[in-house]
Order: C-alpha cells, then sequence, then structure tokens
C-alpha cells in the first residue's frame, strides 16, 4: 500500500532533514511520498532540502504557511493534502529504520481490522550510538483501549505512552476520525495516539521503526514555564474514556 510520510519542520531543524530523507530513500517499501509542511520561515528548509536532493525528488511535496504555528498545526495541514491509505509521522529530527516503512505497512495489510502500527524506538545519541529500551507492553495485537488504560496507569510518574508516539503507522481514516494531532503542547503525538487506540485495535511489532534523535534543542526538553502538563493529561484521558465507551472504528 502507498504511504504518505508527514514530516512538520521549523528553521531550527533544518540541519537534521538530509538525515531524515536519507532514511526514506534507505526505505525497502518502495510506495511512499513525502510530505513536508514548512512551518515559519522556509528559506533554511528549502535549502537544506536542496541541498540534499530531496527537492529534485518527484516523490517530495514541500509546502509552507509562512507562520509558526506548532508541529500539530504543521501535520494537519499536511494530513489535509494527504491521498494515500496510509499515513507515516516523521519528525524532521528523526529517521526511519530501513525496514520500517515496509514492516508497519506489511502488519496493517495482515490485520485489516487494526487502525495503526508502532515498533520499536531506539534512541540515537549524538556519537550515532542507538540504544532499544524494552518495550513497555508486550508485542502483538493491541486491544481496543489497551494503551490508553497502559498509559493512564503510568501517569504521573511516565507520561509517555507504552509505545513511541512520534513512530505511529496509521489509517488515514482512523487519524481523521481523532481529529489529527491535538491542540496541546509537547504531547500532540501522544494524545493522538491514546485516543486511536481507544477506538482501534492496533498492531505492536517486536522489531525496532524509528530513530528517536536525542540532542539539546528537543522541543520536548524545553518547557519553561508551562504548567499545563497535568490538565492535559486528564484531557487525554477524558477523551479516550468516552471514545472507548462509543461504537469502534470501523474503515
Amino acid at each position: 500500500m502507498w504511504v504518505d510520510v508527514v514530516t512538520a519542520v521549523h528553521a531550527q531543524y533544518a540541519a537534521y532533514l538530509p538525515a531524515a530523507w536519507d532514511s526514506l530513500r534507505r526505505q525497502r517499501h518502495p510506495h511512499w511520498t513525502w510530505r513536508v509542511q514548512i512551518d515559519g520561515p522556509p528559506a533554511e528548509v528549502l535549502a537544506a532540502l536542496a541541498g540534499c536532493g530531496a527537492s529534485c525528488d518527484g516523490r517530495v511535496r514541500i509546502a509552507a504557511h509562512g507562520t509558526i504555528e506548532g508541529p500539530a498545526v504543521a501535520r494537519n495541514i499536511a494530513l489535509g493534502e494527504c491521498t494515500a491509505p496510509l499515513v507515516q509521522n516523521l519528525d524532521a529530527d528523526d529517521e526511519l529504520e530501513p525496514g520500517a516503512l515496509a514492516a508497519l505497512s506489511g502488519a496493517l495489510a495482515a490485520h485489516p481490522t487494526a487502525g495503526y502500527a508502532v515498533g520499536h524506538a531506539r534512541d540515537l545519541h549524538p556519537d550515532g550510538s542507538l540504544h532499544t529500551a524494552s518495550l513497555a507492553v508486550p508485542a502483538g495485537p493491541l486491544a481496543r483501549g489497551a494503551l490508553a488504560v497502559a498509559w493512564a496507569a503510568a501517569l504521573p510518574d511516565r507520561a509517555l505512552p507504552p509505545v513511541h508516539p512520534a513512530g505511529v503507522m496509521w489509517r488515514r481514516t482512523l487519524l481523521l476520525a481523532v481529529g489529527g494531532w491535538a491542540a496541546l503542547r509537547g504531547v500532540e503525538d501522544t494524545a493522538a495516539l491514546i485516543a486511536g487506540s481507544a477506538l482501534a485495535t492496533g498492531i505492536l511489532l517486536d522489531v525496532p521503526t524509528l530513530r528517536y534523535r536525542r540532542h539539546d534543542a528537543q522541543l520536548s526538553r524545553h518547557n519553561d514555564k508551562f504548567s499545563g502538563g497535568g490538565s492535559q493529561y486528564l484531557l487525554i484521558w477524558q477523551r479516550a474514556s468516552l471514545l472507548a465507551a462509543g461504537p469502534p472504528w470501523k474503515e
């Protein structure tokens, strides 16, 4: 199946785009389009895409909306342009493992009622080393609501879901059903995943699919004086509870 890979990027992350692009070029799954949505001034991002050759590739779609709106808005703008049945998020500073698109799309093809698929995320450190964290839930089919319950049970000690929310491959219809990425700070992908898991079954693969780059400029490390984290988590759980009480998602 064809996959739209969505990347939101701002100027500060432009330098990471060549590595993200290289990870796409190494994919064993050939049927993909890269939709790059530029958040804010586009010059540095356009220069980086031109320098690595991505902008000359017919599989790449580049768009900019001019203002700085944050990753959720940028991704949702790109989502509106997606036409493929599957949508893969790729943050601008991360990389996909070479077999990621093949493994994730293959899992969804083998499980036609599942709404999303995800694999291991390996931390990519500045020295190039990779570190795999153990999964908090067993690999295999994920029952409807299982991730939401496991996530809520780990709060407040652990805010991340049991699987890495940045590496999810979605059926586009499910992602649309949850409203895309949520208008929240730093947990927009967590909110989407927990909502999706409350509506649909999923698949967790016991293979690495995402290289999650660790660096000092990560937005998740800079919360400044933001104090709304607890309220955000409450909103995510309340929404998931409502969705879980209703009818399940169907393709």
